[in-house]
């Protein structure tokens, strides 16, 4: 079995729709410069309010990858 080696980094996602699509999107774009994404935890949700209503997510997560090598 091999024992990975995995770098943690922090990023916030955004959505006007839903937590999971700001985390979605979080995921997504880091997929598009990082290898071996494993896992996320969520570490933060906030949201902003315009006349009593909920118009935008920002999720901030923490997402592991294995290095290589």
């Amino acid at each position: 079995m091999k024992n990975n080696i995995y770098k943690i980094i922090e990023l916030t996602g955004t959505s006007s729709t839903s937590i999971e699509d700001a985390i979605s999107q979080a995921i997504k774009r880091a997929g598009k410069t990082l290898k071996n994404l494993c896992w996320f935890e969520v570490v933060e949700t906030r949201g902003n309010i315009t006349k009593g209503k909920i118009h935008h997510w920002q999720v901030t997560i923490k997402v592991g990858f294995a290095l290589e090598g």
